[in-house]
């Protein structure tokens, strides 16, 4: 049991919900209170955070999302994560001098998702209207909400940005070049406008009932208005990006109109007879599962919560399925992913075999039978030669700042009749992209995370979803709802809630002490952002892990990098207990404004 926690558990009978700002998981709680399932909170609070988070997710980018139908029984993946254009390739990359592809501008930008994949969710699972899970967003977005201090921190931290390479974000966000004070009303017009547009073509197919409507809403932003904004205005618009080039948008109307959202099956493992399910491997969620394996074969309770015994073994694991991401992992559509070998019970043994008494300073892709593949150890080896040469360059040359900036954030829904609902929305981030004149939010940057080594997997080709590091989690068992969870934190993600898990399922801790326990994460292997450096054998850790296990950690060969108490993640979650009839929630304290909230 942990010695202190942050909040109480949130519990009720009908319903609870988590997200990364409480006033998004308050319009949750509207929709549950107005009669709509956890299906329809969860679609209200992910186009509320695109908002109130817009230095973590935009409606530009992408949201993996995780869903439990109660009435059906079963566990599905919405593809919330667009493609990359037609005419965005490796050939073009070269003829370009691209060695790279930028974490910022128009060149990394796929097809934003957050819409289609909330309708498609909306009109598959849900009970209710897109006008009704719209309109609480519109109201704050004309009306306006509260400048908060870690949304405050980032805009006075690129607001030279603002107001030279981005303007009509500083237009929105820092008014006259000024960042506005916490408790100021922040306002974004443009952004309700655009919602407004899209109620009103549901409006006009509202005769054909409600799935038409929320088909016709879909539309107006593939097939309408809003995608002809976004590609006129990244055409007439060049931007600077990373590569020290202004570049124009690639994404064409073609682009926009044939992509859609897809309902896919999950990739699942069973854990100690709990049902695990993450997205493909167009995330990287399956390695969580890859390292849940590994673990299985080992006592973990006999080791002891966070030990060096225990930390030295789950690190090691998660070197293990990290590395098999870089070697297997990419869009299911386009690479054929050996996903049943990698989540083998011959296979997990045969990596924990791999796991010795010092801290691994290797790459070791797992042999599935071929020889591993080199393609991965050329891979790292090159992308820091490059890493270190950008970030050189960037600032004796560029001075603003081309990196990744922005970070993510989570939600999850749950109501009475065990509906459940997991999502990690990210993208988009005001720091990596200008706003779209007229439409109040920038396009994603996620095709940073393609590879332009053709003969491996997760390589760039036209139309193929990047791998994602978004990756909510859901747990099931015996077919019926137990758990949903996810934290922001762009690689570490799997990591940080991995522990949450084994702290919550196998140390029995309650949902806030397993988020609460202090946590670390391994950066060894390949970022998966611009400029992608690897760091081998470096542990991240909280500082409030003893002293004494730190120090054993060091001795067996672990780099540890300490931060502070409380910096890891923002991890929230919800759990099903049958036994009782009650859902509980938590959601961290970190950040300050994430909450769990309970009906």
């Amino acid at each position: 049991m942990a010695d202190f926690t942050t909040r109480p558990v949130v519990m009720s009978a009908k319903g609870v919900v988590t997200s990364g700002h409480y006033l998004v998981s308050s319009v949750g709680l509207q929709m549950l209170m107005r009669g709509g399932n956890a299906i329809d909170a969860a679609a209200a609070m992910g186009i509320c955070e695109t908002l109130l988070e817009p230095q973590s997710c935009g409606i530009g980018g992408e949201v993996p999302t995780l869903i439990y139908s109660a009435k059906e029984r079963r566990t599905y993946a919405i593809s919330g994560m667009g493609w990359s254009p037609k005419a965005f390739t490796i050939d073009w990359c070269r003829e370009n001098g691209i060695d790279l592809i930028p974490g910022d501008g128009y060149l990394p930008a796929c097809v934003p998702a957050v819409i289609g994949t909330w309708t498609t969710a909306l009109a598959r699972f849900g009970t209710m209207s897109f006008i009704d899970i719209a309109m609480p967003t519109i109201d704050l977005a004309e009306n306006g909400f509260p400048l908060y201090e870690g949304f405050r921190q980032r805009l006075a931290a690129d607001v030279a940005k603002y107001t030279e390479l981005y303007p009509t974000t500083g237009e929105i966000f820092c008014p006259g070049g000024d960042v506005p004070q916490v408790g100021e009303l922040v306002r974004n017009p443009d952004f309700g406008a655009m919602l407004r547009s899209l109620c009103d073509a549901e409006k006009q197919a509202r005769g054909r009932g409600r799935i038409a409507g929320i088909e016709a809403a879909c539309d107006e932003y593939y097939k309408g208005a809003v995608a002809e904004k976004i590609v006129e205005f990244i055409n007439d618009n060049p931007v600077e990006d990373a590569s020290g080039v202004a570049h124009k948008g690639l994404l064409t109307l073609e682009d926009f109109a044939d992509w859609h959202a897809t309902v896919e099956q999950p990739v699942s493992l069973d854990y100690n007879g709990l049902d695990v399910h993450k997205c493909s491997t167009w995330t990287q969620g399956p390695l969580f599962l890859q390292q849940l394996a590994i673990l299985q074969t080992m006592d973990l309770q006999g080791l002891g919560h966070n030990t060096a015994d225990y930390l030295h073994n789950w690190i090691e694991s998660a070197k293990l399925a990290f590395a098999d991401r870089e070697a297997y992992y990419g869009d299911p559509a386009f690479d054929e992913v050996p996903i049943d070998m990698l989540l083998s019970d011959d296979y997990a043994n045969a990596r924990a075999a791999q796991i010795g008494a010092l801290a691994s300073r290797e790459l070791r892709p797992g042999d599935l039978g071929g020889g591993a593949p080199d393609y991965t150890a050329v891979s790292v080896a090159e992308d820091n030669r490059a890493a270190l040469g950008i970030a050189a360059r960037e600032v004796r040359d560029l001075g603003i700042g081309h990196a990744h900036i922005g970070d993510t954030t989570h939600l999850d829904a749950m109501d009475a009749e065990g509906n459940m609902v997991a999502a990690t929305p990210s993208g988009g981030w005001i720091g990596t992209s200008p706003v779209i004149k007229g439409l109040g939010f920038p396009l994603g940057t996620r095709g940073q995370m393609f590879y332009l080594n053709s003969d491996r997997p997760n390589a760039l080709q036209p139309r193929k979803r990047p791998r994602a590091t978004l990756t909510p989690t859901m747990v099931t068992r015996d077919g019926a709802p137990f758990m949903a969870f996810g934290t922001p934190g762009g690689d570490s993600q799997e990591q940080w809630t991995l522990q949450f898990f084994l702290n919550h399922i196998d140390f029995g801790m309650n949902l806030q002490e397993a988020l609460d326990a202090p946590t670390l994460h391994s950066v060894h292997f390949p970022s998966s952002f611009y400029p992608r450096a690897a760091f081998p054998a470096r542990v991240v850790a909280e500082s409030r892990i003893p002293t004494g296990v730190l120090d054993e950690l060091r001795r067996r060969g672990h780099e540890v990098e300490l931060v502070g108490d409380w910096a890891n993640g923002k991890v929230m979650g919800i759990r099903w207990h049958a036994d009782r009839g009650v859902i509980a929630g938590a959601a961290s304290a970190k950040n300050t404004i994430g909450y769990a909230m309970a009906l």
